[in-house]
């Protein structure tokens, strides 16, 4: 729960100097404090993915789970229901506290970001992709409080009830988990965290939410090599 307290205090600030400045941050600063955070990223999920003991493992994991997504058409679902949301709110009578909050809720929570941060926080306590996602999101909340208002101040309620349930229910989910199926789950979402990386550069759009089933598929892969008898090794 570390990481997502912090995103929510980041929030909190963010919003809370966005109604106090009311204006934007430069173009020029947010696009470099974005590709900072990005590097940053990057390093981060190397440093996740080389820890895997078998990187075929990862690599099964990723395929069937990009093939799964886009099965499901995960990121299209997110990217219909953030639409959605965001079309009803707009163009509802009520003022735009609503409609700051739901964007604002959506931005912050609606993403592969969010869901990998929140479970690896849940199941190993690392909380440096939640800790990034903050600085993000404190950035992001300064730019939209001052042109949405205070519905966005109300948003960290929604990072706090989002982000906090998906970590409580990795931490319950742990108890059935291995340490080499932490390890493996770790790996692939550091190879998830790299494709995030990728469009805080500005460098590729990969549609890195389809990609997050990867995570569960990877600890399936270790449990069913070790029903075979079959040994783990790097």
């Amino acid at each position: 729960m570390t990481g997502t307290l912090l995103n929510t205090l980041a929030v909190v600030i963010g919003a809370s100097l966005g109604l106090l400045l009311g204006r934007r941050l430069p173009d020029q600063m947010r696009t470099t404090v974005m590709h900072g955070l990005g590097l940053v990223t990057l390093v981060a999920g190397l440093r996740m993915a080389s820890g895997t003991a078998n990187i075929l493992i990862v690599m099964g994991s990723i395929l069937l789970g990009g093939v799964i997504g886009e099965w499901l058409r995960i990121e299209d679902g997110l990217q219909m229901l953030g639409d959605r949301l965001q079309a009803r709110f707009k163009s509802s009578s009520s003022a735009s506290l609503a409609e700051g909050f739901v964007t604002a809720s959506l931005i912050f929570c609606v993403g592969p970001m969010a869901i990998l941060g929140s479970i690896r926080d849940g199941m190993v306590g690392d909380y440096s992709l939640l800790a990034i996602k903050s600085l993000l999101d404190g950035f992001a909340s300064l730019a939209l409080a001052a042109s949405l208002g205070i519905g966005v101040l109300f948003s960290a309620a929604s990072v706090l009830v989002m982000q906090g349930s998906i970590s409580l229910l990795a931490a319950v989910a742990k108890v059935g988990l291995s340490e080499a199926m932490v390890t493996e789950m770790s790996a692939a979402g550091g190879v998830v965290m790299m494709g995030i990386s990728l469009l805080l550069l500005d460098l590729k759009r990969i549609r890195v939410a389809s990609l997050l089933p990867a995570i569960v598929i990877a600890p399936l892969i270790v449990a069913i090599l070790a029903a075979l008898g079959i040994s783990i090794r790097p």
